[in-house]
């Protein structure tokens, strides 16, 4: 008989503290994933799965990045050994862009594994039809959407083969056809090979019809259930709820109350952006809307039709290609009517941006100056300024942080991080780009109520999303810009 291609996994009291964070991200881990098996790992934000998944790729790096207890092995030896025998999806799919052309980038890891150049090639097709990922393989990967980039990593991944597939939130960025779309080329990939998975994701639902079972890190070390997804998802359902994992079924999220609209203060009309501004093509044209004080509006689509770049452009951060985009005088208070003329201090307490990936947005050493940057540009007071800052990291959770470098935070808290940047400044309009991404069930709604606040002061909201659940709660007006996008050429058939 054949012996099972799929890695094992064993973890044995295992745990990771990151240089710079007082406490450590996992402890007292023990975990064996037998081959073959198919692993959905739940936990709260900052409970330590993005931590696990990168110990078992074996880059979490050396001591002088963080200190290690206990033991951690795939197949028995360190995951140090195991590299090529490990595939891993991040949570930023930016950080996996490596190659200047999409054909190239998905061939990166099989060159690295020696594989002879023909199979490699016809890897590169499998896995990017896999993924539905119809570009032509010299598209350059710096055009990419959000979700395109993930579609880019996971298709470079299963393009090794790999034993052990590790995915942080692979779907996170994707629109909901996407999420089946990649969800099913997993499974059918996983079919063919027999390898084991472990997917990290706050949505339990999507992967459900795949993994056989569940195991949920406790975020104060250890493991708080493991076993069958229907046992795992009954018996423990009210801790788990208790741990803001997103259990099916739960009462869902209460919609707001709508406010009552007050002045506009932004006006777009004919408006056509793109990823490099007037200088280059348009991503998504005749573009008409309003940003109103006291309502939220939510940019949706499919990945790619420009959502991140009318973000951007509302943000005053990217000139338009064509078109007016145009303040009115209640936000531009005598600093003229266009935003991308504004210097970065008249922004500040007009236009608040959060970027899709939170890192780009990070400055300083510590989370509490991250929070004090804005504050401080404006010339607030500092004990204004401390009280502005200690009210946000209580509020999202970030206080037992606030000593710690941003860098070294878990996705969802890096998220939390970047939104209170922005509100520290106080701006009239918050775009925030998948402002609910790696967050979990009782983070998530104190996000969604911490911005319900704003709009009930007289703020305005404009959030790029996917989530259909954030929509329900807060959007008072919803824009999907799939009409408007440019229409894309698909890759032609025996292309390389």
């Amino acid at each position: 008989m054949t012996p099972p291609r799929g890695a094992r996994v064993d973890a044995r009291g295992w745990g990771w503290r990151h240089a710079g964070r007082l406490r450590p991200a996992v402890s007292a881990l023990d975990l064996r994933i037998e081959p073959g098996e198919k692993v959905l790992l739940l936990g709260a934000s900052g409970a330590g799965k993005s931590t696990l998944l990168a110990g078992l790729a074996g880059v979490l790096g050396g001591d002088d990045e963080g200190d290690a207890t206990g033991e951690l092995l795939v197949d028995g030896t360190p995951p140090e050994s195991q590299r090529g025998r490990v595939g891993l999806v991040l949570q930023d799919p930016d950080s996996q862009v490596v190659l200047a052309r999409v054909g190239d980038d998905v061939a990166f890891g099989c060159e690295n594994l020696g594989v002879p150049r023909d199979e490699i090639w016809r890897r590169v097709g499998h896995a990017l039809d896999a993924v539905r990922l119809d570009l032509p393989l010299d598209a350059s990967t710096s055009e990419l959407s959000g979700g395109q980039k993930q579609r880019l990593a996971l298709a470079g991944a299963l393009a090794m083969r790999p034993g052990l597939l590790l995915l942080d939130e692979p779907t996170a960025n994707l629109d909901p056809d996407g999420v089946v779309e990649v969800r099913d080329a997993v499974d059918r990939v996983l079919a063919e090979t027999d390898a084991t998975l472990v997917v990290v994701e706050h949505r339990v639902s999507v992967w459900l019809p795949v993994v056989d079972r569940v195991v949920v890190v406790a975020a104060g070390g250890g493991v708080l259930a493991d076993g069958r997804p229907d046992v795992v998802l009954g018996a423990e359902r009210d801790r788990l709820e208790e741990a803001g994992v997103w259990v099916p079924g739960a009462v869902p999220p209460e919609s707001r109350r709508v406010g009552r609209p007050g002045e506009p203060l932004l006006l777009a009309s004919e408006l056509a952006v793109g990823r490099r501004g007037a200088k280059g093509p348009a991503v998504a044209s005749g573009v008409a809307l309003e940003v109103v004080a006291g309502t939220a509006l939510a940019v949706t689509g499919a990945n790619g039709a420009g959502k991140s770049t009318l973000a951007l452009t509302l943000a005053g951060l990217i000139e338009p290609v064509a078109g007016a985009l145009v303040a009115t005088p209640t936000l531009a208070r005598g600093v003229g009517p266009s935003p991308i003329r504004w210097r970065p201090k008249n922004l500040l307490t007009r236009i608040g941006t959060v970027f899709q990936d939170p890192e780009h947005q990070f400055l300083t050493a510590t989370v509490r100056r991250e929070l004090m940057v804005g504050p401080a540009a404006l010339g607030i007071p500092s004990s204004e300024a401390d009280e502005r800052v200690d009210a946000l990291l209580e509020r999202l959770r970030l206080a037992h942080l606030a000593g710690a470098n941003p860098f070294t935070l878990s996705g969802g808290e890096k998220r939390r991080l970047s939104v209170a940047t922005v509100l520290a400044s106080r701006p009239d309009v918050i775009v925030l780009d998948e402002p609910t991404f790696g967050q979990d069930a009782r983070t998530w709604r104190e996000l969604v109520a911490m911005l319900g606040g704003l709009l009930d002061d007289g703020r305005a909201v404009v959030a790029v999303t996917h989530d259909a659940d954030f929509v329900a709660a807060l959007a008072d007006r919803v824009l999907d810009l799939t009409p408007y996008a440019r229409p894309r050429t698909p890759r032609p058939e025996g292309v390389r």
